[in-house]
């Protein structure tokens, strides 16, 4: 499943009708993995939408002898996330990295240009003092 297009709203709709879905095929509360396996997601997609869907009082967790086991809380508080943010925050600190990173090349390429002129000049002015000196024997 690609969910890079896809914004919050329609991944949580998603995850909690997983969570259903394999709550009902099984008979018991899911875990991350079976969420994984369901919607044909990374693990570590799965547990940041897990974590970003229980601070939201989306889902809730429950640790027990089995392992971790997801349940859906609100499912009416998804309603609350903006539909067509097509740029996730992730993205936009990806942006923000590179843009950093290109400036941080800039000015390495304008020091290292500047040591180029610096050395240039130092042998300019070292052959214009050999020449001198050849000048006076």
């Amino acid at each position: 499943m690609e969910t890079r297009g896809k914004d919050l709203y329609t991944v949580a709709h998603l995850f909690v009708a997983a969570i259903r879905v394999c709550e009902h095929q099984m008979s018991s509360p899911p875990t991350i993995g079976d969420i994984s396996k369901t919607l044909a997601m990374s693990l570590e997609r799965s547990n940041y939408l897990s974590r970003k869907l229980k601070e939201l009082g989306v889902i809730d967790s429950v640790e027990g002898s089995y392992g971790n086991r997801l349940f859906v809380r609100d499912h009416l508080k998804i309603e609350a996330l903006p539909r067509d943010a097509d740029e996730t925050q992730l993205d936009a600190e990806l942006q923000k990295f590179k843009a950093s990173q290109k400036a941080l090349t800039e000015k390495i390429e304008t020091i290292q240009a500047q040591q180029a002129k610096k050395k240039k000049d130092l042998f300019a002015e070292m052959e214009k003092k050999l020449k001198q000196e050849l000048d006076k024997k």
